[in-house]
């Protein structure tokens, strides 16, 4: 996932690129409000970090203009040290999904920013993830191949849920490895391990995998019209 910074403070740009590109985001980061809104609506991001006193153009009019001439909803959190009440309605104003304020903890960034991605992928209620004839209910974790249950450990069940919430999108190694393990880890075996048992679960009755492995990168969900086009175990 995609996450554009618009800071223009260099350690609070560094620090925010480096938590999020361990989490297994992929970050990229401007220093003032007129580059920032080019680059905001020149590409599609997953979510947008934006601090409000910023070279160029101000963070409340990025903000603004992002929602309405460029018509994007690219979810919004900012992060300023302007911290009245008065601030926060503003930034809210402008169409900010979020405010934070500054100094703030990286865990409470990465915590918000998967609250409002999910929000904005529809994910906070969730409904059924379908994949081609793959469902999975997250509420009771229940997952079928063509109507015939499969039954997967823990772990593969939640890389599953990962894989189908974001159909057609790599993930990459260090993002799964967080989001199950709570931190990448160290090397791809267990990873590895966990892909395989969940490709040999899922395909038990000799349908193709429906797993990708974009190698060097991650692993996605194919399209399932005709399998994926990689069925190698490692990225």
């Amino acid at each position: 996932m995609r996450i554009l910074i618009i800071e223009d403070d260099p350690a609070i740009a560094a620090n925010l690129y480096d938590y999020l590109e361990a989490a297994g985001y992929a970050p990229e980061h401007t220093a003032d409000g007129v580059t920032g809104l080019h680059r905001a609506v020149s590409a599609q991001w997953s979510a947008i970090l934006l601090d409000v006193s910023l070279p160029g153009m101000d963070g409340y009019t990025v903000c603004r203009k992002l929602r309405e001439e460029a018509r994007r909803d690219t979810p919004v959190l900012m992060l300023t040290a302007k911290d009245t009440l008065d601030d926060k309605l503003a930034g809210f104003g402008h169409g900010a999904d979020d405010y934070l304020v500054k100094p703030f903890s990286l865990k409470e960034v990465g915590a918000r920013l998967a609250a409002l991605i999910k929000r904005h992928q529809g994910q906070v209620v969730p409904g059924a993830l379908r994949c081609g004839d793959i469902t999975l209910d997250p509420r009771t974790l229940e997952v079928e191949r063509a109507g015939r249950p499969v039954r997967l450990p823990r772990k593969c069940l939640h890389l599953l849920q990962l894989l189908m919430g974001a159909p057609g999108q790599v993930l990459r190694r260090a993002e799964l490895e967080t989001a199950v393990w709570g931190e990448p880890l160290p090397d791809s075996d267990t990873l590895r391990s966990h892909m395989h048992t969940l490709r040999r679960a899922l395909s038990a009755d000799g349908e193709a995998t429906p797993i990708e492995t974009v190698h060097g990168i991650g692993y996605r969900i194919g399209s399932m019209s005709g399998g994926a086009s990689s069925a190698g175990d490692a990225p």
